[in-house]
């Protein structure tokens, strides 16, 4: 249907099409990859400034824009003042989707290029995953990235697979479509698995319920248990086999909660989190509106472990493991405020969309709700915007998403 709708210069369609396919394809299985793909999109921006046609945004548009502006200005002010100019680069990306964004509203690429990069890019990753653990022996593998990171980033390659099932339905050639969809997405959760990454696990009944919210209420009973059934089975296959080291995962995380509880030790993977959280929740109290920034947090952390208020271990390290208290505590309310700004609004954009008639348009409404879904789920156990792989891949994403989402709604209300 979109085929027939009109959009101004196909060349250049096809420029941002190409561009955003290498978003998805590249992203995880070359050193960088996930900023190919929108370093090509910000050089073909700067065609936008010979356009003589105007271009009116809406209010949602303006919306997105403004709380892009707000994160990279806000995070990227506050690290100035503290670290100097060094400290803009990461809030920069957040500024430099802008012009990405406006790009994509103009010309926005086929959905065809949207969905085959991610499929292909989900399968990519999951298997490298499966080489690195059974041909190269790695326990948690990681790819070029760390096994966080890598983790995360392949499950939700692969559950933004599952969101475009409803575009791929639609094709003329839906069963080759589909069958890549579902295999970028199972392998996709396989690159999870493989990196022992479990703060990624923890979201899944939120991400499963925002599926079903957008894709299930209309399937028949008999096919919602069949697929409920699969899930469970594919599940307890997961937990029950030892190669895929899901049940010696929870089975530590276990034992960590309970030597922690107990107070036999604190230096385990979980326990060193708490005692991050506790240390950084006694720096929020003293310095509640603008925080400590990165390199004062970093010296009373640092304080705090040499007083043992809380692990010398956990002292040393930069970041609180956690999105939330580590905004708190380093950037104070004001941080913590653009950062759900930052989650919050795209999530009230998409909203209407995932219940949209068009199958299409609902695909994609899915697709930018999964974004910061799972972005506020790696953060509950990861300071995951403060790495160049996380920081490039929401801006940059939410920048390609919105732009199609709200330029194919348009074309389609035109």
């Amino acid at each position: 249907m979109f085929s027939r709708l009109f959009f101004p210069s196909e060349s250049l369609r096809s420029v941002t099409g190409i561009a955003v396919f290498l978003m998805g394809a590249l992203a995880l299985i070359v050193p960088s990859g996930y900023s190919i793909g929108p370093l090509l999109l910000l050089l073909v921006s700067i065609s936008l400034l010979f356009l003589q046609s105007p271009y009116s945004l809406s209010s949602k548009d303006r919306w997105i824009i403004l709380t892009l502006v707000v994160y990279g200005v806000v995070v990227g002010g506050l690290s100035i003042i503290d670290l100097g100019a060094k400290g803009f680069d990461r809030p920069l990306r957040f500024l430099l989707a802008i012009p990405v964004l406006l790009l994509i509203l103009r010309f926005p690429p086929r959905q065809t290029w949207l969905w085959s990069g991610l499929s292909l890019g989900a399968i990519g990753a999951g298997s490298w995953g499966l080489w690195q653990r059974f041909g190269n022996g790695i326990e948690r593998v990681g790819g070029y990235l760390h096994p966080i990171q890598f983790g995360n980033l392949s499950m939700l390659m692969g559950v933004l697979c599952l969101a475009g099932l409803g575009w791929a339905v639609l094709q003329r050639r839906r069963a080759i479509w589909v069958v890549l969809l579902l295999l970028g997405a199972l392998l996709g959760m396989l690159g999870s698995l493989m990196s022992g990454s479990r703060g990624g696990w923890v979201g899944l009944p939120v991400i499963g319920y925002v599926l079903y919210r957008g894709f299930g209420r209309q399937l028949p009973l008999a096919l919602k248990v069949s697929v409920a059934g699969l899930v469970v089975t594919l599940a307890t296959l997961v937990f029950v086999l030892p190669q895929t080291g899901v049940q010696q995962r929870v089975n530590s995380a276990i034992s960590d909660i309970s030597l922690y509880v107990s107070g036999e030790e604190s230096n385990t993977s979980l326990g060193l989190r708490f005692e991050m959280w506790r240390g950084a929740s006694q720096l929020i109290i003293q310095r509640p509106l603008l925080g400590w920034g990165e390199s004062g947090y970093e010296a009373a952390m640092i304080n705090l472990g040499q007083q043992q208020t809380i692990s010398p271990v956990a002292a040393q390290f930069g970041h609180a493991h956690n999105e939330f208290i580590d905004a708190l505590a380093k950037r104070g309310v004001v941080g913590l405020a653009a950062l759900v700004m930052l989650y919050m609004v795209p999530l009230k954009m998409f909203a209407s969309g995932v219940v949209h008639e068009n199958l299409q348009i609902r695909a994609l409404a899915l697709a930018g709700t999964l974004l910061p879904v799972a972005f506020i789920d790696f953060g509950l156990s990861q300071t995951f915007l403060a790495h160049n792989s996380g920081a490039m891949f929401y801006a940059f994403w939410l920048a390609v998403i919105w732009g199609c989402y709200s330029a194919y709604n348009r074309a389609l209300q035109d």
